[in-house]
């Protein structure tokens, strides 16, 4: 691959302002280890998300939700439909699903993490978009009905951005504040959070462990 060439210039004080700036703007990033679902279960889920010091926990909240979402989805999909695309392997008609499919596992992949490779938000929702898109076109060869898909989905747990706790050694980072102010602004820092739903009160498992027991007898 040839790289376009550029010719050269004197830096200009305004260029120098410049670089400085883009190198304090780099010195704030921070590699976050996200991760999501039950820690001993393979349905288990983590990401890695770049982000900026200063950053608030609102925005970091929304957008790795969001991407834990995605995860989960992709991976729920893959599962779901395996048994199915297996039977019907090397028909043509189900290769552009099976492709669709691999693309995104292997890039929604937690596997990511050992490669040290950020998710994009936006990737991940275009992979997804892709599966259903092929999904449409072939749930009729896998005798299914194009509501499948989404059914698949039913009994996913889905983190809800008002709900989840973002959890960093053990703390919560609370909403309305910056990431900085939890961890200052280290230079090329590498934190782990992990997203939690709120536990039930008390009384809330008490009638929850009354109910249960009512339909064991």
């Amino acid at each position: 691959m040839k790289f376009p060439k550029f010719s050269k210039c004197k830096a200009s004080s305004k260029g120098k302002i410049e670089h400085k700036s883009s190198l304090a703007k780099a010195s704030r990033m921070v590699r976050v280890h996200v991760k999501h679902g039950d820690g001993g279960s393979d349905g288990a889920g983590e990401f890695l998300y770049d982000t900026e010091t200063t950053s608030t926990i609102d925005e970091i909240a929304k957008e790795i939700i969001e991407i834990a979402n995605f995860q989960s989805k992709i991976q729920c999909f893959a599962v779901e439909l395996e048994s199915h695309l297996s039977k019907l392997q090397g028909d043509p008609k189900v290769m552009p699903l099976v492709r669709a499919l691999s693309e995104a596992t292997s890039y929604a992949s937690k596997d990511q993490v050992i490669h040290n490779k950020p998710l994009s938000l936006y990737v991940l929702r275009d992979h997804t978009r892709s599966i259903e898109k092929e999904f449409l076109v072939t749930y009729s060869v896998m005798g299914l009905s194009s509501s499948d898909l989404q059914q698949f989905l039913s009994d996913l747990q889905i983190l809800e951005e008002n709900t989840v706790q973002l959890l960093w050694a053990g703390k919560e980072l609370t909403r309305g504040k910056k990431l900085c102010d939890f961890i200052g602004r280290n230079e090329k820092t590498k934190i782990v959070i992990r997203l939690q739903s709120p536990i039930p009160p008390p009384a809330s498992l008490s009638v929850y462990a009354h109910h249960l027991a009512m339909h064991m007898i």
